[in-house]
């Protein structure tokens, strides 16, 4: 018998929904950082979206709540980042054991608020049970215009492939920390006419590959040109997961004005092209790493503030 840590995230993904029934208000489907679906008005579009975070596996027993919460939110508003989309509302479902003290949810659930309110996402119920770890999960819903949003099938032979950002450093804290790039991924939608993009939360060396698969090309990278965090070498730029920053492509005619507008409307972000996208099957070949839901030799996220 096979078992799922066998078979890897993706092919299982694969397998759970190929029999999805999908109705004709579905515009995209499973596969991508969020569905999209007809929206109740015309000229936008609906995104939902579903994660969570597992004591254990994307934080520890000694992670401070507050930033639990947090985390647990911003994952999702950096997939509707990805789309170019606009968040709205969210539903929280929270799993618990029963020893666990009052305060400790209650400052998960600040931390989650707190985001909430900068990104001007209304938190409008959820679920509680019990569990014998600490889980969050978050649903959310957000919109789109109807003929501008982003999708990972949309790369195309000769495309440039760019990220915002830093990677590595998820271990000493960024993936607790991270800013979802949520006013950028609409920027490089209407300004630049990104058409496609994906956020990266499990590794430049999961996701790439990933955004190559689902647009049928291959792919180059230039090695000396990952933007690394301070502290992080390349290896680590490439498979640490948890970035949380935009992948993205775009034809080499718009490059010069896609740095130029980028540079004056977010100067504090790098932006970096890594590589370019090729004819399916060419392209280099570079060391595995990123992250598998399924792994259990991956070491959960370390700790930050306390």
């Amino acid at each position: 018998m096979k078992t799922v840590a066998q078979l890897g995230e993706d092919a299982l993904i694969a397998r759970l929904v190929q029999d999805a029934p999908l109705q004709s208000s579905v515009i995209l489907g499973p596969g991508d950082d969020c569905a999209v679906v007809q929206g109740p008005s015309a000229g936008r579009c609906l995104l939902l979206k579903t994660d969570v975070v597992v004591e254990g596996a994307h934080f520890t027993a000694e992670t401070a709540p507050e930033w639990v919460g947090r985390k647990a939110l911003a994952r999702v508003l950096s997939d509707v980042a990805a789309m170019g989309g606009t968040p709205e509302h969210a539903t929280v479902t929270l799993l618990l054991p029963g020893e666990t003290a009052v305060s400790w949810a209650e400052a998960a659930y600040a931390g989650l608020h707190e985001l909430a309110r900068q990104h001007g996402v209304s938190v409008v119920g959820g679920e509680t049970a019990w569990s014998p770890l600490r889980i969050l999960s978050v649903h959310l819903t957000g919109s789109v215009a109807e003929a501008a949003w982003a999708r990972r099938d949309a790369a195309r032979m000769g495309d440039g492939i760019w990220v915002t950002g830093r990677l590595g450093g998820s271990l000493a804290g960024h993936h607790l920390t991270f800013s979802p790039r949520l006013e950028q991924g609409r920027w490089l939608v209407a300004e630049a006419g990104v058409r496609a993009m994906m956020d990266l939360s499990d590794g430049l060396a999961r996701d790439l590959p990933r955004l190559a698969r689902a647009s049928g090309v291959g792919f180059e990278v230039d090695w000396d040109q990952l933007p690394c965090q301070p502290g992080c070498n390349r290896d680590q730029a490439w498979g640490d997961g948890e970035d949380y920053e935009l992948l993205f492509t775009l034809p080499a005619s718009g490059e010069n004005d896609l740095l130029a507008n980028w540079q004056r409307r977010f100067s504090e972000i790098p932006l970096t092209r890594i590589g370019r996208i090729t004819a399916p099957g060419q392209g280099e070949t570079r060391p595995t790493g990123g992250w598998d839901a399924f792994d259990a030799g991956q070491k959960p996220s370390g700790q930050v503030g306390g």
